[in-house]
């Protein structure tokens, strides 16, 4: 069943095109996650917060790359990190178009 991880973080940026360009290489190495299907990087300016609503294949994973993740950020002098993962309810999903 696929899993949702949803993540954010205190955040002082770089925000938009300068936030693509300063954090390619993390996202192409997000991309090789085991079972990583899709991520949505998240921005918010006005709340100086960052993060992702990510959909894994599974629970395993989802919670492997929470773990990894979070150690990761708070390396880079993040303070906090707030996970989240929930069930997918793949029926009801997909009459509302989710990219499942």
């Amino acid at each position: 069943m696929p899993v949702l991880l949803q993540v954010d973080f205190p955040f002082s940026g770089p925000w938009g095109d300068e936030m693509s360009t300063a954090l390619k290489g993390l996202a192409e190495s997000i991309a090789q996650e085991p079972g990583l299907i899709w991520k949505i990087w998240t921005e918010n300016t006005a709340t100086h917060e960052a993060g992702g609503i990510y959909l894994f294949a599974d629970r395993a994973s989802a919670e492997a790359y929470l773990a990894m993740h979070t150690v990761r950020l708070k390396g880079f002098g993040v303070p906090q990190v707030n996970g989240k993962l929930f069930d997918v309810n793949t029926e009801l999903s997909a009459i509302d178009r989710a990219p499942l």
